[in-house]
């Protein structure tokens, strides 16, 4: 009997994302990893999102509860789970899938978890959400799910929102798909890519950031509309300043921190609905 390989060290693969590589597998059960550094990137620019009326009003209507990693494990089984769309096979691998686990742990992966509403005393479903890895002013964005209409969409409009809160500047996306093309993600060359990724790296006096990640620790931080805090700078809107370097969890506090000072706090979807309308 074969012995699992151990999971990606955490150090080494914080360091590939750095420099703009990520790891892949050919099947669920495959014990190696391989390096991908795709000669096109998609990225979704912040201000660049595609809120759709239908999304617009999806948001609005608040039909999803929206969390910030209170469902990691969840929603990392849920994205590495056998499509059929794709052929039956996922490139998440379970040694790939442990490793953003303890990533997730030591603060560096985080997820966004969109929930149905039970009709009676019957606990949430998770119904859609993502997951991905984020560094200084970096979120990289690993894949997502959506059981019902819409709930990955939902789940990508509050990653967006909260990066922005957060002041981050790159949200990648790998590969382009005609999916994320219609929410404004574009691609564009390995090496314009790789200059915004050294970018959203530097130091705040202007250097390389190096090995050290800025993002604080969030190790099982977990937020919710219901149980914001105000944002960091102390501000009425709860936003992150725009010279910090915050984790996600952070800028999703702020989000609906602000959302509630706006007056938005039974409805935070309809807050973050009028944001991009406004910068659309």
């Amino acid at each position: 009997m074969n012995t699992p390989l151990a999971p990606i060290p955490e150090d080494l693969l914080l360091r590939a994302y750095r420099i703009g590589i990520f790891p892949m597998a050919d099947a669920r059960d495959d014990p190696e990893v391989f390096w991908v550094e795709p000669k096109h990137r998609a990225i979704l620019p912040l201000e660049g999102f595609i809120c759709s009326r239908s999304l617009a009003r999806t948001l609005r209507r608040g039909r999803f509860t929206v969390t910030c990693n209170a469902a990691f494990a969840g929603v990392l089984d849920a994205c590495a789970a056998p499509r059929l769309s794709e052929g039956g096979e996922t490139w998440i691998s379970h040694r790939i899938a442990e490793s953003y686990r303890r990533l997730h742990e030591a603060g560096l992966a985080h997820s966004i978890e969109c929930w149905s509403h039970a009709a009676d005393s019957a606990p949430p479903r998770l119904v859609g959400g993502l997951y991905g890895v984020g560094f200084d002013r970096v979120f990289c964005g690993e894949s997502m799910f959506s059981r019902v209409p819409d709930a990955s969409k939902v789940a990508l409009a509050w990653l967006v929102a909260a990066l922005r809160m957060a002041g981050a500047e790159l949200l990648d996306c790998q590969f382009i798909t005609a999916h994320l093309a219609s929410l404004g993600a574009v691609e564009i060359s390995q090496k314009d890519y790789l200059e915004r990724l050294a970018h959203a790296q530097r130091r705040p006096g202007g250097g390389a950031a190096g090995q050290a990640h800025l993002w604080p620790d969030q190790r099982g931080a977990s937020a919710s509309p219901a149980s914001a805090s105000p944002g960091p700078d102390g501000g009425a809107t709860g936003a992150v300043s725009s010279g910090a370097s915050v984790a996600l969890p952070v800028g999703f506090a702020a989000l609906a921190a602000a959302a509630a000072s706006a007056g938005f706090s039974s409805s935070p979807g309809n807050f973050i609905a009028q944001s991009f309308t406004h910068t659309s």
